[in-house]
Parts: C-alpha cells; sequence; structure tokens
C-alpha cells in the first residue's frame, strides 16, 4: 500500500487536493479533522490538565486556549506532546483499516508533515503551493483571520520554499480547481519510482 503525505502551508489549497483524491476513490486522513474531534473527545482532560480553564462542556475552547499558549513556544511544545501521539494513533488505526480492505494507495492530509517528522513515515510527499500573495489574499478572507495571526501561524511553518524543495511532487494551485485536479490525477494515475514501503516498517500492527 502506497502511502502519500499531503501537505503545504496554510492557504495553499490543500482541501483542493485532497478532495480530488477522495473523488477519485481514495482515502484521506484529514489530520487538521482529526485534532478537532479530539478538542471534542479524548485530549480535553488532557488538555484541561495542562492549560486549566480552556475547556468547557463541549470540549476545547479554542480561544481560551490561544490566549493561555500566549505565543510562548514552551506552551506550544506541551500542547504538541498531547495532541501528536493522540493524531498518530488515529493516522495508525487507519491506515490498518484500509490497508485491510486491500487499499492500494491512501493519503495522510497533515499541514505539519515536516515540521512533526512526518515525512519518514510516507512513501512520498505532495506539497501543495501557489503565490505568496494568493496565500494572503485567501487566508486573510478567512473568518476571524489578522494579519498577525497569519504572521503568528507562518513563523510555526517550514518555508514554502523548503517544502517544494523537499517534496516528491509539487502542485501548482495558483490556477483553476480544474488544473489543480489535473496536477492530481496526473499523480493517482503514474506515480514512477515511489516504492511501498513505509506502511511495514512503520504503520503495520507491531512496527516499530
Amino acid at each position: 500500500m502506497l502511502i502519500l503525505g499531503l501537505t503545504g502551508s496554510i492557504g495553499m489549497g490543500k482541501s483542493v487536493a485532497a478532495d480530488r483524491f477522495r473523488s477519485r476513490g481514495i482515502a484521506v486522513f484529514d489530520a487538521d479533522a482529526e485534532v478537532h474531534r479530539l478538542y471534542r473527545e479524548k485530549a480535553v482532560p488532557l488538555i484541561e490538565a495542562a492549560f486549566p480553564g480552556t475547556t468547557n462542556a463541549e470540549g476545547v475552547d479554542r480561544t481560551r486556549l490561544t490566549e493561555a499558549l500566549g505565543g510562548n513556544a514552551d506552551n506550544f511544545e506541551k500542547l504538541e506532546a498531547i495532541v501528536h501521539p493522540l493524531v498518530l494513533e488515529a493516522q495508525r488505526k487507519f491506515l490498518q483499516t484500509e490497508h485491510a480492505r486491500g487499499a492500494k494507495l491512501v493519503v495522510l492530509e497533515i499541514p505539519l508533515l515536516f515540521e512533526t517528522g512526518g515525512v519518514d513515515k510516507v512513501d512520498a510527499v505532495i506539497v501543495v503551493s501557489a503565490t505568496e500573495a494568493q496565500q494572503r489574499e485567501r487566508v486573510l478572507a478567512r473568518p476571524g483571520m489578522s494579519e498577525e495571526k497569519l504572521a503568528r501561524i507562518l513563523a510555526r511553518q517550514t518555508p514554502d520554499e523548503e517544502k517544494r524543495a523537499r517534496a516528491d511532487y509539487v502542485v501548482d494551485t495558483s490556477g483553476s480547481i480544474e488544473q489543480t485536479e489535473d496536477q492530481i490525477d496526473i499523480i493517482i494515475d503514474s506515480h514512477p519510482g515511489v516504492r511501498a514501503w513505509v506502511y511495514e516498517a512503520w504503520w503495520r500492527e507491531n512496527a516499530s
């Protein structure tokens, strides 16, 4: 089973690319969606213990959590030490399920793939990329987004130029959705030179 890691900086078009894989019948694990679920379920008591007052009856209050983090690197590391192992566990279950049903190709959509060392746990990396101007326009159009918040997010992400340099495939999302989808189709239909070995090394039951 070939495992592709789909990543890219904020606003670069990961969702469009992921949707194309799904429309072609390929299962996609959405790390962001998993974090949202964990913030309503398993991670709630752990985050409350680490950051008192940041949860309520519905789960983690993201506004309070952001205030508690305060842009402090140590606090982010503390939060990541809680959340990342839970996401990794969910990824393993997803991949084992897909392997059991005979999937030949799956996708892990992980915004912080490079930052969390996830590149070692996929067979190949796809980076979606657009111009800096397009990125800013897309992100600043989101509700609750500001220049300051965008700057904080980008400061914690590997620069786009470095991501593209380290990618096996770069998908240019600066054009139309159809043009992005065409590039994804090419990857799906022909991925020469990519050997599927990571599942057996990392993800199967009892793998180290």
